[in-house]
């Protein structure tokens, strides 16, 4: 038995699917609600820029972005946690990648569609058993009449189980390979995997040998930054749970000896983790986007450029720019 890397890491994700396109090829084959003329044949890599990440959640998100043979773009996430604000955020990416398709004064109809795909490592919707979330433009009234051109492609991870999916094998496959490869222990992959080019492949580029000594420092890294992201997250919640308590009581107290008291607890702590949640989100939002701004300074960016990448105004701004030229 050997030791892999876990794919689902930055690192052994862009060596799979950032390095070998005729893996991404098909992963996204199998994944995308593709109809059977629409299957990709080849792709072109774009920058991994081409949509810039949330500030404050960059650590979480493994991102490779590609153009295929009919000019359509892609971009594919691997999502290691879910927060409140991670549909805004995925929207927005694809959305951008849609609008910076043309330069000035080029006709709409130059504009080619674009699909995003997120595989998310946490559940999300516990109001459904189902894995696999599409979303695309519809008239609600006439649900078959459809915008064509943009579509989100969300799947939770956890949920997924081989029979989900039995009549897509490839989905099932690189699903499995997603959640069953795992590091931290020496394993055996299943003989169904094993036997797939395409997944066989995407194994070995997973064991630990074929890593450098710098890229496992960065592979480990990146493990620390996700736990410490959760520690984060853990860590409001408490506070609002703690909040929550307090607020309780006092709405307890004016609702009612008994019966108040109960009800405001309920309704405090609910509040409580909500208002923590909401501050924790907000403020590492804040510290994000003066990161990012910072950093665009120093590269002698437009005062106009950071305020629209960032959302800082331009007093925050300038008075950014001021410290850095101190």
């Amino acid at each position: 038995m050997r030791r892999y890397l876990d794919p689902k890491n930055d690192i052994p994700f862009k060596r799979i699917f950032g390095e070998h396109p005729d893996l991404l090829i098909s992963f996204l084959n199998a994944l995308m609600p593709f109809k059977e003329n629409q299957y990709i044949k080849s792709i072109e890599y774009l920058p991994a820029e081409h949509v810039p990440d949330n500030p404050a959640k960059k650590n979480s998100i493994v991102d490779v972005r590609c153009k295929d043979n009919y000019g359509r773009q892609f971009i594919v996430e691997m999502q290691m946690y879910w927060n409140a604000s991670f549909t805004n955020r995925f929207f927005f990416n694809a959305s951008k990648a849609y609008i910076k398709q043309l330069d000035r004064n080029e006709n709409y109809n130059l504009l080619q569609p674009v699909y995003a795909l997120a595989i998310i490592n946490k559940t999300f919707d516990h109001k459904t058993t189902k894995h696999y979330h599409h979303y695309k433009m519809v008239n609600i009234e006439e649900s078959k009449e459809v915008i064509e051109g943009f579509e989100l492609v969300m799947i939770e991870l956890p949920k997924f189980t081989p029979e989900s999916l039995i009549e897509k094998k490839m989905a099932v496959l690189w699903l499995r390979f997603l959640k069953e490869i795992e590091d931290e222990k020496y394993i055996e992959p299943a003989p169904e995997l094993i036997e797939n080019e395409y997944i066989r492949q995407a194994i070995e580029l997973c064991e630990e040998g074929r890593f450098t000594d710098a890229e496992l420092y960065a592979y480990e890294k990146y493990w620390d930054i996700i736990r410490t992201e959760n520690a984060v997250r853990d860590s409001d919640r408490l506070e609002g749970r703690e909040e929550g308590r307090e607020i309780g009581r006092k709405e307890g107290r004016l609702e009612g000896r008994k019966e108040g008291l109960a009800e405001g607890m309920e309704k405090g702590i609910e509040k409580g983790i909500e208002k923590g949640m909401e501050k924790g989100m907000e403020k590492g939002l804040r510290e994000g986007k003066i990161e990012v701004a910072k950093k665009m300074l120093k590269r002698n960016c437009r005062t106009e450029d950071v305020v629209g990448d960032t959302g800082l105004s331009i007093e925050e701004v300038n008075e950014l720019r001021k410290q850095i030229n101190q």
